[in-house]
C-alpha cells in the first residue's frame, strides 16, 4: 500500500509537470523502476498513465488550440499520432537491453534540451509573437508546412519510443522555425503530447507488459489525471520562471542519479 500511494503521489508530480512546460517522464520513469518493472515495461507503463493527464491538459486549453504554421491542426495531429505509434513500435521491437543501456543518456539530452532550447529559440528568434497562429516573423526560419509536418513526425518517433521533453523540443523547433511564442504554443503542445501518446498507449496496452501491474498502472494514471488537470490551471498562475526552475532540477537529478546507477 505505501508503494502504490507513492506511485499515485508520483503521478500527481508527473502529470503536473507535464501540463506546466513538460518532464513529467524524469519522475514517473524512474519511479515506476524503482516499483522493480523493466525500464522498457516503466516507460510503456508511463506513457500509459500519462495519456489521461495529457488529455485532461489539453480540454483545459481546447478554445485556446490554434495552427501551428500553415499547417492545419487535423495534419498535425495525424502526424503527430502516426509518429508516436512508429516510436512505440521501435521501443518494443528492440532490444530491451540496448533501451535500458541509453536511457541516461536519453535522460541527458532530455536535460540539456530542457535547459537551454528555450533560450536559444529566443535568440534565434528575436521577432516572436504571441498572437493566435504562428507564422514566420522577425529571425523565424518560416519552414514550409510540409518541412514542418516531417519535423513533428520525426519529434513524435522521439516520443513514442522515450518521451522526455519532447514537448520542450516541439516548443523550441516551433520558436525557432516559424516564430512561434512558447506561451502561445503551449496549448497545442500539450494537445500533440496527447495525441503522440494516445497512439503509443494503444500499441503499449496490446504488446507490451505495462497490464501486468495494473495497481501501479491504476495509481499512476488516476494521480496524472489529477496532475494533468490541475497543472494546466496552476500553468496559468505561477511565474514561468519558477516552474521551469522546479522541472529542470527535477531533470538534473533524476539524470545525475541515472548515471551512478548505471
Amino acid at each position: 500500500m505505501p508503494e502504490i500511494s507513492l506511485v499515485l503521489l508520483v503521478g500527481v508530480v508527473a502529470g503536473t509537470l507535464n501540463a506546466v512546460g513538460g518532464g513529467g517522464t524524469f519522475v514517473a520513469l524512474p519511479a515506476l523502476v524503482a516499483t522493480g518493472l523493466s525500464p522498457v515495461t516503466a516507460n510503456a507503463s508511463s506513457t500509459i498513465a500519462l495519456v489521461p493527464g495529457a488529455l485532461a491538459g489539453a480540454w483545459v486549453y481546447r478554445r485556446e488550440l490554434a495552427p501551428v504554421g500553415g499547417t492545419s491542426t487535423s495534419a498535425l495531429t495525424t502526424t503527430s499520432v502516426i509518429g508516436g505509434a512508429l516510436g512505440a513500435g521501435l521501443l518494443l521491437l528492440l532490444p530491451s537491453a540496448s533501451f535500458g543501456a541509453t536511457v541516461p543518456w536519453l535522460l541527458a539530452f532530455a536535460t540539456v534540451l530542457l535547459a537551454f532550447g528555450r533560450p536559444v529559440s529566443r535568440v534565434l528568434s528575436p521577432g516572436s509573437t504571441g498572437s493566435g497562429a504562428a507564422t514566420g516573423a522577425g529571425g523565424a526560419v518560416a519552414l514550409s508546412p510540409r518541412t514542418v509536418l516531417i519535423a513533428q513526425f520525426l519529434v513524435a518517433v522521439y516520443g513514442g519510443y522515450f518521451g522526455g521533453a519532447v514537448g520542450i523540443m516541439m516548443l523550441a523547433f516551433w520558436s525557432i522555425g516559424l516564430g512561434l511564442d512558447t506561451a502561445a504554443g503551449n496549448p497545442m503542445r500539450i494537445a500533440q503530447i496527447a495525441a503522440l501518446n494516445l497512439s503509443a498507449t494503444a500499441l503499449f496496452l496490446v504488446a507490451s507488459d505495462a497490464l501486468r501491474t495494473p495497481a501501479v498502472l491504476v495509481a499512476m494514471l488516476v494521480g496524472a489525471v489529477i496532475g494533468g488537470f490541475a497543472g494546466a490551471h496552476l500553468a496559468r498562475r505561477l511565474p514561468a520562471r519558477l516552474l521551469r526552475g522546479i522541472i529542470l532540477t527535477v531533470a538534473v537529478s533524476m539524470t545525475v542519479l541515472y548515471f551512478l546507477r548505471g
